[in-house]
């Protein structure tokens, strides 16, 4: 058996600088302003998708698993659904994980083979159920009443798809609550440690010979890797036990999920996937041995760092003796900050009306507002930054995944435009080249959606 070293795999961004991104920020911003997609007036909320880093980080990741497993690496669409992104992630080498009739609508228009994408979710529906058994789609299911349903799906025509049931292994929450599913009572998959409940699974498997899946997740930011290390390992004990029971080897796939937490406090662009790896070697041995291929469902740590948000500041004030910019970045796409903020902060950098960087020698202590009309919607609160002033852009960091891709429609704000950005190196005479991802919305669209 192979135990992976996470030493093996950190060559694969060892020419990219790690400290600071903000010179390549300021020439997107400089590009994006002289193309017209940013503009005070016109389009004063624009996000930006960096190619490049995104393929660096993606094949990072297959690089620190180890070549002589079979790893599909499904990227987790809730994490950004825009098919334009998908396609790019499914042409870099990945699959797809979807929970919903639409992401997997998204990832078949983006081009993704129905064996290359495996269907979650704890409320999928008959339509659901039936749609991805004829297509082809893997599944997890969730719980005994699902499992009945596919049962009686599958009496009536036969499926191609790889299917498998969700374990909770119980092994207990992260530092965010809303983020841990492996809880003692997660909404999620079948409570591996209930009374009689591992052998009631174990029995449905082997009167199932077609389950040849097994799923856990034990949660996502917020969880140590020790911890989802923990559940990878009881589900490979799980699966042994199955094995063996079964007299064959029957489950032959592990989807061990995501969860990856993010570095949101550098530019480090690549994730640390190796050192995950790891864990994993160290935590759940059993796992690289060979008998099982993987499945993983990264969304997070694929594309967090690989997109910025740029705002123009309206207007400047101050309230008992502090500093608040007002910008167009706010609940509407920043959602998950600004109701949650001690959980997703975000780093902000300030640039100048033309683009480029604003000094971090004089900083003052601001807060930093969107435009929704209710007073929490501050995406940074109390934060040191260069002085702002109408006019100014500001950048959301680290909102590749699940920021502009998942608007929230408070006060009928549009949806900006989002931008994939190419980019041949990191020199300062490097000119971005820009696509069309997602078209900025219309005040008439608004209307139409809202008839």
């Amino acid at each position: 058996m192979v135990t992976p070293s996470p030493r093996e795999y950190r060559d694969e961004s060892a020419s990219v600088k790690t400290t600071s991104d903000t010179g390549r920020r300021s020439r997107i911003l400089r590009a994006a302003i002289d193309d017209g997609l940013l503009h005070p007036e016109h389009a004063p909320l624009a996000a930006f998708v960096d190619w490049g880093r995104l393929n660096l980080n993606v094949q990072h990741l297959m690089h620190a698993f180890p070549a002589h497993i079979s790893t599909l690496h499904a990227f987790a669409v809730k994490a950004n659904s825009l098919v334009p992104v998908l396609t790019k992630l499914r042409e870099f080498g990945m699959g797809a994980e979807v929970a919903s009739n639409g992401e997997l609508a998204a990832a078949l228009e983006a081009g993704f083979a129905p064996e290359r994408i495996v269907f979650d979710s704890p409320a999928k529906s008959w339509q659901e159920l039936r749609r991805a058994l004829a297509l082809g789609v893997s599944l997890n299911i969730d719980n005994f009443q699902e499992l009945e349903r596919v049962q009686q799906i599958l009496s009536e025509a036969p499926s191609t798809s790889e299917i498998g049931i969700r374990l909770n292994p119980q092994v207990g929450a992260g530092d965010i609550a809303a983020m841990s599913t492996a809880g003692v009572h997660s909404k999620f998959g079948i409570p591996l440690e209930d009374p009689g409940m591992r052998e009631k699974l174990i029995e449905t498997y082997i009167a199932n010979p077609w389950l040849r899946r097994a799923h856990t997740h034990v949660g996502s930011q917020g969880c140590p890797l020790p911890l989802i290390a923990r559940g990878v390992n009881q589900l490979v004990r799980f699966a042994d036990e199955v094995n063996i029971r079964a007299g064959f080897a029957q489950i032959r796939t592990l989807d061990i999920g995501g969860g990856l937490p993010v570095d949101f406090e550098t530019d480090t662009p690549t994730s640390a996937f190796d050192e995950y790896v790891a864990v994993l070697g160290e935590g759940a041995p059993r796992l690289f041995s060979g008998d099982y291929a993987l499945v993983t469902e990264f969304g997070r740590s694929i594309l967090a760092k690989h997109g910025f948000i740029a705002a123009y500041v309206e207007y400047t004030k101050q309230v008992g003796g502090r500093d608040v910019a007002i910008t167009h970045a706010g609940a509407q796409i920043a959602t998950r900050t600004v109701f949650m903020p001690e959980a997703w902060p975000l780093r902000i950098e300030g640039f100048t009306h033309s683009g480029h960087a604003k000094s971090m020698g004089h900083t003052v202590v601001q807060d930093v507002a969107g435009p929704c009309c209710f007073a929490g919607d501050l995406v940074a609160r109390g934060r040191e930054l260069p002085p702002l002033t109408p006019g100014d852009i500001v950048a959301l960091l680290d909102t590749g995944a699940y920021y502009a891709s998942n608007p929230f429609a408070y006060n009928s704000l549009p949806v900006p435009g989002v931008y994939g950005v190419s980019m041949i190196g990191d020199s300062a005479d490097t000119v971005p080249e820009f696509s069309i991802v997602r078209k900025a919305q219309m005040e008439t669209e608004l209307v139409i959606a809202a008839e």
